[in-house]
């Protein structure tokens, strides 16, 4: 399927929710990002990833943290490596965000922060020091 119907399919909630793994859900925010101002991907994408979730009978998989984090993660690298390079060449340049089992986030959060339901519910800033890297 192209982009615009990986899109319209995502935010109808009709992709199969077996077939919208970590690497989907980066693509999307990157099509987002494609189409919308960062703050606006935020909303949006928040939003259809609830109605996604609740569509397919999991309303509590939502993750503020998680999902804000990834997209200002994809925003910033989007902006340092140029905007144009195409989803394929950003998926290769940017291998570690796909790897959701040595995710990025250990390396900003404590695992307690991520697991915790406020961070499920509000934003929570990176917590880790440098130190504790």
């Amino acid at each position: 399927m192209d982009d615009e119907e990986f899109i319209t399919r995502f935010e109808a909630g009709t992709l199969p929710n077996e077939s919208f793994h970590h690497r989907d859900h980066v693509k999307m925010v990157w099509l987002y990002l494609d189409r919308h101002p960062v703050l606006e991907v935020l909303v949006r994408f928040s939003d259809a990833l609830k109605r996604f979730a609740a569509t397919h009978g999991k309303p509590n998989l939502y993750h503020q943290t998680i999902t804000w984090s990834y997209v200002f993660l994809i925003y910033e690298r989007r902006e340092r490596h140029g905007r144009e390079h195409s989803w394929e060449t950003f998926a290769t340049a940017n291998a570690d965000l796909f790897d959701w089992r040595k995710s990025i986030l250990k390396s900003y959060y404590k695992h307690e922060t991520l697991r915790s339901d406020f961070a499920r519910r509000v934003f929570v800033f990176p917590d880790k020091t440098i130190e504790s890297c």
